[in-house]
């Protein structure tokens, strides 16, 4: 059910003259009123998907210093981008990153399309992001609705259906609201509106532009909004990692496939990911053609890691090993464990990298 009551006529003049006063600075954001660079603007969307804006912000002054333009991006080798961008997760946006600056690159001369059907003909652009970069790059009329915009728009029109299911109506909500000039400065001033103000627990409704037109702070029942489904238990898998290490100290990566979690990211070599507990002797002996009948090994702390979808243990097995024995496995390379950094490791893999050496673990 949704409250039918309207948010007054100067809805977005009331947001534009707080945004006027109050923007965050940002290292992606122009001033209000004047319109940011496409690239900054596509850039910044990509890594802020799933990622604080505060975790961000390195990670976008370091990609603008290494490519400060699309065209830089799109002639830099996979794997540095990969390299730069280890620890902010979510990897496939890396890789469409990359395939992104391509094709702008090659289909549209380098320049960013302004449409948003332009947009979304583009590798990891979706709905959002595509009316993201056309308001705020281009000043398109587009309703732009990421997470802070879901919650405003959930307690000024009291809508009592649970997200995810009520993305359509709150999206329909946006539509109406978006003015017709300064739509970026407008989607923005919401998206501060809802990380500073209209914050999930306490909002500060007393310093808020808009809450004379909030229904949820007329009941003052502003947390319950919105309201959300109940959250699916995530299933924990298991698997066995092996850290595989010469007698120079030298240890053994490998490139996972470009599809799929982690994609074309550097891993140490482990067991299928899996539901079902695995024995150290069936790990092992999944590695047969390249271990040792005999080989001596150190248990080490478990690893735990969440993703999206579900929990992962991993159990880290330290083993020494020849180069000889692993040269038919494909896609390996050997590795000093100094020059990791310089390398797409995961942040699940720099996790092993530490249970591996705070401690002495158990000698098996």
């Amino acid at each position: 059910m949704t409250n039918q009551k309207q948010p007054q006529h100067s809805f977005s003049d009331q947001v534009l003259s707080w945004y006027d006063i109050h923007a965050r600075t940002l290292p992606w954001r122009s001033k209000p009123g004047v319109r940011p660079t496409p690239y900054h603007v596509w850039l910044s969307e990509i890594m802020l998907q799933q990622t604080t804006v505060a975790t961000v912000g390195p990670y976008f002054e370091k990609f603008l210093q290494a490519w400060p333009t699309v065209g830089h991006m799109a002639a830099a080798p996979l794997d540095d981008i990969l390299t730069a961008w280890a620890g902010l997760g979510y990897y496939a946006r890396a890789r469409n990153l990359h395939k992104c600056a391509i094709s702008v690159q090659r289909d549209f001369a380098g320049i960013f399309p302004q449409t948003r059907d332009e947009l979304l003909s583009l590798p990891g652009i979706g709905p959002y992001t595509a009316a993201a970069i056309s308001s705020i790059a281009f000043d398109q009329p587009e309703a732009v609705v990421d997470g802070n915009i879901e919650r405003i728009l959930a307690r000024i029109y009291r809508i009592t259906e649970p997200l995810p299911g009520a993305k359509k109506t709150i999206t329909k909500r946006a539509e109406e609201l978006t003015p017709s000039t300064r739509a970026g400065d407008y989607a923005q001033a919401l998206m501060d509106i809802g990380a500073t103000i209209c914050t999930p627990r306490n909002p500060k409704c007393e310093a808020c532009p808009i809450s004379g037109s909030c229904a949820a702070n007329e009941k003052l029942d502003m947390e319950t909004f919105p309201v959300k489904a109940p959250k699916k238990i995530k299933p924990t898998r298991r698997a066995f990692i092996l850290w595989l290490e010469t007698d120079d100290g030298s240890v053994l990566l490998r490139r996972r496939d470009e599809k799929g979690l982690l994609g074309g990211m550097m891993e140490f070599p482990s067991t299928s990911w899996q539901a079902e507990e695995v024995t150290t002797e069936e790990a092992l002996a999944r590695f047969s053609d390249h271990l040792s009948a005999d080989a001596s090994f150190l248990e080490k702390d478990m690893v735990r890691h969440t993703f999206t979808h579900f929990h992962l243990h991993l159990r880290p097995l330290q083993l020494p090993v020849s180069k000889e024995m692993f040269a038919d496995m494909p896609n390996i390379i050997w590795v000093k464990p100094e020059n990791f950094s310089n390398y797409a490791l995961p942040t699940l893999m720099t996790k092993v990298v530490k249970s591996v050496q705070q401690g002495q673990g158990n000698l098996l």
